[in-house]
C-alpha cells in the first residue's frame, strides 16, 4: 500500500464513479490521457502534471487486485482508522497515531501483517516492488538409469508452472500496446519520500516500482508477464553424475517481473540401481561366484564391465571374499581420474550333489592333511 491512496481519489481524476467498471474506467482514461498527453501539449507544465495523475490513477484502478486494496483503503480511512498518520512533525508520524484507537485486526487485514505496515513507512512490503526483478528458482527430481549416469546422457524434464506469457513474451503488455518509461520515476521504479527528519525510498505509486506504464494490459497473463503452462526444459547429464546429485541450469526458472531475469532451475538427480554394478564413488563393485575347484587350483574367468568383457586371474588358493582390482574398468567423469572395477569372488558350495561328485569328494577328503582349525585350539 502506497501513502498517497489516504489523500488521492483516483476515481475524480479519472472522472469515474466509485462504481465504474473496467471497461467504463479504460474508456474514460484513453479520453483523457488523448486530451492530456504532452505531445498533445507542448510546453504545457498544467497539462503535463494532469497526464501524470491520470496514468498514476489508472495504473491503479485497471488492475483488479490493486482497486480493491485501493477500495479497501479508502473505506478504512473514511472510518478515521488512520487519523493521525501524518500529523508529526515535519509531515512524520504523529504520536501514538494521534491518540486515535485503530484496531488491530483491521490493519492487519489491509496491510497482511507487519509486511504491509513496513510498506506505509516506505520500507516496501509484499506487495512493494522496484524495478526488474529476478525470477525465483525452482527445483525438479530427474530419474535416469545407472549407464545413462556412468556415460552421461542429454535429456528433458517436463515443468508444469510460470513461464513468460505466450501472447505478449513476457512484457505485461496487450501487443500493440504502447510501454513508456514512467514520468514520475524516470523509469527507476523508486521514489525518495521524506518522513520528517528522515528520506526513505519507496516503490514509485504511478508504475507500482515497474519504471514503466503500459496502456493495455495482456489480456492472456492481466499485466503480469507470465502464466501457468507446461513447458519442455532440456538438458545434458554429465557422465559420472552421482546419485542425489543436483544440476544448476541457470535461466530455466521462473521468469522474472519488468524485465528482470528469470531464476534458475534445480535439477536433483535419481539414479536407478543396477542389478549387476555396485558403485563406491567412481569405482564399480562385482560380485562373481566361483567354483571350489577354480578357487584351489586357480582359473582365468571372464567378468563384465560397462564396455565388454575383462578377463581375471584368480591365483590358486583363493579364499572366498577375495577382491581383485581391475584398473580403469570403473566410472569415467568427465572431471577426475577414471575408477576401478572390484571383483570379489564368491566360492560357491553345491546344494545338492550327483553321485559321481560326491564320491570324488570324499576321495579328497581322504588326502587332506592340512588342519584349517588348528588356531581354535
Amino acid at each position: 500500500m502506497n501513502r498517497d491512496w489516504i489523500e488521492k481519489d483516483f476515481y475524480k481524476t479519472l472522472e469515474v464513479a466509485d462504481s465504474a467498471s473496467q471497461e467504463e474506467i479504460k474508456k474514460s482514461y484513453r479520453k483523457l490521457a488523448q486530451k492530456h498527453h504532452p505531445d498533445a501539449n507542448p510546453g504545457d507544465s498544467a497539462a503535463e502534471e494532469r497526464f501524470k495523475e491520470i496514468s498514476e490513477a489508472y495504473s491503479i484502478l485497471s488492475d483488479v487486485e490493486q482497486r480493491k486494496e485501493y477500495d479497501q483503503v479508502r473505506r478504512l480511512a473514511a472510518s478515521g482508522g488512520f487519523q493521525g498518520f501524518g500529523g508529526g512533525p515535519g509531515g512524520g508520524f504523529g504520536t501514538g497515531f494521534g491518540g486515535q484507537q485503530v484496531r488491530v485486526e483491521d490493519l492487519q487485514d489491509l496491510l497482511g501483517g507487519m509486511g504491509g505496515l513496513g510498506d506505509l513507512f516506505g520500507f516496501g512490503s509484499r506487495g512493494g516492488r522496484s524495478g526488474p526483478t529476478r525470477g525465483s528458482d525452482l527445483a525438479t527430481e530427474l530419474a535416469i538409469g545407472f549407464e545413462d549416469a556412468a556415460f552421461g546422457t542429454e535429456t528433458e524434464v517436463v515443468l508444469e508452472g510460470g513461464a513468460s506469457c505466450s501472447k505478449c513474451n513476457g512484457s505485461g503488455a496487450e501487443p500493440g500496446s504502447t510501454i513508456t518509461t514512467c514520468p514520475t520515476c524516470g523509469g527507476q521504479g523508486v521514489v525518495a519520500q521524506n518522513q520528517g527528519f528522515f528520506s526513505f525510498s519507496q516503490p514509485c505509486g504511478q508504475c507500482h516500482g515497474s519504471g514503466r506504464l503500459v496502456e493495455d494490459k495482456c489480456s492472456q497473463c492481466r499485466g503480469s508477464g507470465t502464466e501457468n503452462r507446461r513447458r519442455v526444459v532440456k538438458l545434458r547429464v554429465p557422465a559420472g553424475v552421482k546419485d542425489g546429485s543436483t544440476l544448476r541450469l541457470r535461466g530455466k526458472g521462473a521468469p522474472g517481473q519488468f524485465g528482470g531475469p528469470s531464476g534458475d532451475l534445480m535439477v536433483r538427480i535419481r539414479v536407478a540401481p543396477s542389478q549387476r554394478f555396485g558403485r563406491r564413488e567412481n569405482d564399480l563393485t562385482l560380485k562373481v561366484p566361483i567354483t571350489y575347484s577354480e578357487a584351489a587350483l586357480g582359473t582365468k574367468i571372464e567378468v563384465p564391465t560397462l564396455n565388454g568383457g575383462v578377463k581375471v586371474k584368480i591365483p590358486a588358493g583363493t579364499p572366498s571374499g577375495k577382491t581383485f582390482r581391475v584398473r580403469g574398468k570403473g566410472i569415467s567423469p568427465e572431471r577426475g581420474r577414471p575408477g576401478d572395477l572390484l571383483v570379489t569372488v564368491d566360492v560357491a558350495v553345491p546344494k545338492k550333489l550327483s553321485r559321481d561328485e560326491k564320491k570324488i569328494l570324499e576321495q579328497l577328503a581322504g588326502h587332506e592333511t592340512e588342519d584349517i582349525r588348528s588356531h581354535l585350539r
